[in-house]
């Protein structure tokens, strides 16, 4: 019998360090360039979350802040972050026992990402991407120090919040879809 459902590694590819984060299994880590973190998930796990903080400064006791991301002022979180920050969501062993994983940027935009798994089986999951420059491409509006907010966070309301679909606004996420 196996243990765990998912073993996850997080790596930093970025040429910057990242202070990973993960919920509801992990907390957090500082990852230096090149640096990974394996993070074993048990069955069951959904509404998982994994995102990179950035411009971060923590103390010997692990509290501090960070400038995109932060989850409280803490290294180990064990809440959601602060956006902007660009998500991988996981959720593991759920209906008819499938697991499914994807990139959000319902949070904004703060590190590129890539989500793929190390055994692909046989041509049913495949590797997700969100690498584009959207930091440098962000909209003056939607534009934070580190990060691309998304329209919700930015302006609020019903129409850029999706609270009720009529009502929504397509060309407000249009950065965010067309990049990603």
């Amino acid at each position: 019998t196996y243990t765990y459902a998912a073993t996850i590694e997080v790596r930093n590819n970025c040429p910057y360090t990242v202070w990973a984060a993960s919920t509801p299994i992990g907390g957090g880590r500082r990852l230096n360039k090149g640096q990974t973190w394996v993070i074993n998930a048990p069955r069951g796990t959904k509404m998982a979350r994994i995102w990179g903080r950035t411009g971060c400064n923590f103390n010997a006791a692990g509290r501090g802040s960070c400038q995109t991301g932060d989850c409280g002022g803490v290294l180990q979180c064990t809440g959601w972050g602060k956006p902007p920050n660009t998500l991988a969501e996981y959720a593991l062993d759920q209906f008819s026992n499938l697991d499914f994983w994807d990139i959000s940027l319902v949070d904004g935009f703060n590190i590129p990402m890539t989500f793929a798994p190390t055994k692909p089986s046989a041509g049913k999951c495949h590797a997700i991407h969100c690498t584009a420059n959207i930091n440098g491409e962000c909209p003056r509006a939607l534009k934070v120090p580190g990060g691309c907010n998304n329209p919700c966070t930015a302006f609020g309301g019903q129409q850029k919040c999706c609270t009720q679909g009529s009502m929504w606004s397509y060309e407000s996420v249009q950065i965010f879809k067309k990049r990603c």
